[in-house]
């Protein structure tokens, strides 16, 4: 019998920057779809969370942020969604903050954009769930950080 390899875990940071009821969003090809992601990426090892998300905006966006609070942890294990078999490795650890720019947010441009990145965009918060933002399970989550950025359940779980 075979042993399925056991899936890494990665860990990673991502932003919702908010600026006069807009959210910065990374514009992408991905998937062959054109698509939107939070800025963000991979934490690397001895990198705290807020740290790596900082660095992560910095090198997406251009942008210096102020990490607020945790806004939703996220799961992505890949077994459990539509590509089980291609995704079986896939474990994926998320945690989305609350960020505010305390640079120009109209001076864009990062130095280390992902490959997948064509752009970037601010987008009226009303206007995220009819966006392709990925995943689609935070869309409306984003959507409802207009309502006063009220408290939310903080786990989001399994999602894709």
């Amino acid at each position: 019998m075979t042993k399925l390899p056991t899936p890494e875990i990665r860990t990673s940071a991502k932003a919702v920057i908010l600026h006069d009821d807009h959210i910065l969003l990374t514009r992408a090809v991905w998937d062959d779809q054109e698509c939107y992601f939070l800025p963000g990426g991979g934490q690397q090892p001895g990198e705290n969370l807020g740290d790596a998300v900082r660095r992560e905006v910095d090198e997406e966006t251009g942008l210096t942020v102020t990490v607020e609070r945790l806004l939703w942890l996220r799961e992505y294990i890949g077994a459990n969604h539509d590509h089980p078999v291609q995704e079986a490795n896939t474990h994926r650890i998320e945690a989305i903050f609350l960020c505010v720019p305390t640079s120009d947010q109209h001076q864009l441009g990062g130095h280390a954009q992902d490959e997948v990145q064509t752009g970037l965009e601010w987008v009226p918060l009303g206007k995220v769930p009819t966006f392709n933002l990925l995943p689609q399970a935070i869309r409306q989550p984003v959507a409802s950080l207009s309502e006063a950025l009220k408290a939310t359940d903080s786990y989001l779980g399994d999602v894709a």
